[in-house]
């Protein structure tokens, strides 16, 4: 019963809190491991396009992390901003070792959404969503990540900021421009022909 109420404390607490109980606490660790894991191993996913690579990098994510919690200081930022700059340089690693293209799969996504519409109506949205994620794959970087942190893991302007080390202003200035960049990207190129008549 002890336990049970000693877990539960925990729920409660901040992460600053537990962090501090963590090197030293294997539940308190837990407990941040049950707040970030879902989060870690999303952002992962987005960025390898493999559930098994993405679960392999977590386990390191969170692996490197119980490693130095003894030696972990917040300086500022966040255990998740922190959680998440040690993911992304994990990712980074994994492509630049093992060679492989940055995906963001969509096959889940498309099969759910597009089950029950009509054949034309599936392949039209087929290519409207092959077409944005080729222009989503040449964003530099750290808009792709933006991207990710946004609609992927919900996370809001603030903790974007916090992660990418970026003021919330600088956050939103940032994803504005993204999605203009998007939309330019998108928009249907005017026919030659009509371009030539002006």
């Amino acid at each position: 019963m002890a336990l049970f109420g000693r877990k539960r404390h925990y729920k409660d607490m901040e992460d600053a809190q537990l962090v501090v109980l963590a090197a030293y606490d294997k539940d308190a660790f837990g407990e941040l491991y049950e707040r970030y894991m879902p989060r870690i191993y999303n952002y992962i996913y987005y960025r390898t396009g493999n559930a098994h690579d993405a679960e392999d990098l977590t386990a390191k994510v969170f692996h490197r992390a119980i490693g130095h919690m003894k030696t972990y200081e917040e300086k500022g930022v966040p255990f998740q901003a922190w959680l998440y700059r040690i993911a992304h340089n994990l990712v980074a690693n994994f492509h630049r070792d093992e060679g492989r293209r940055k995906i963001i799969p969509l096959d889940d996504y498309v099969a759910q959404s597009l089950r029950s519409e009509a054949p034309e109506k599936l392949l039209e949205d087929s290519e409207e969503k092959a077409a944005l994620l080729r222009a989503i794959r040449r964003l530099p970087q750290e808009r792709q990540d933006l991207l990710v942190m946004k609609f992927v893991d919900n996370l809001s302007n603030a903790e974007i900021g916090s992660i990418l080390g970026r003021t919330e202003g600088a956050i939103k200035s940032l994803y504005h421009r993204t999605l203009l960049a998007l939309r330019e990207e998108m928009r249907p190129a005017a026919p030659k022909r009509l371009v030539e008549e002006r």
